[in-house]
Order: C-alpha cells, then sequence, then structure tokens
C-alpha cells in the first residue's frame, strides 16, 4: 500500500487557493466602497431618577415589526 509522504492532495491545494483568491478579491473591493459619515446623536439630558429608557427611532422600528 503506497504512502504519501505529505498529506498535501490537489483537491486541498485548489480549496486553498480558491479561499485565497475569494480573500483577495474582497480586500481588492473594500477600499473602493463609500464610507458614509456617521451623524453624531444629539445629547439627551440625564433622568434625575435613574431610568432613561427612550424609545430611539431603531426600537420604534422593531416594535412595528414585532407587532402580530
Amino acid at each position: 500500500m503506497p504512502s504519501s509522504p505529505s498529506k498535501l492532495s490537489r483537491r486541498t491545494l485548489f480549496a486553498g487557493a480558491g479561499a485565497a483568491g475569494a480573500l483577495a478579491a474582497a480586500v481588492s473591493v473594500m477600499p473602493s466602497l463609500p464610507v458614509a459619515p456617521q451623524a453624531a446623536a444629539p445629547e439627551r439630558a440625564k433622568p434625575e431618577k435613574g431610568g432613561g429608557y427612550a424609545l430611539s427611532d431603531h426600537v420604534a422600528q422593531y416594535y412595528k415589526t414585532a407587532r402580530v
């Protein structure tokens, strides 16, 4: 029974080359994506007696989508 000195097969080699190519393509596209500046959220006054829950836009959107 012949034994190979290395566990590197053609299938492993091509899978690694494909993964490296996909990674290289993703990295080359990343810098060209436009980056939108994030607007700073307005400062809210801190509550005097604890609490602090405020209904924000993303929470309101969640409540709309979660309604039955």
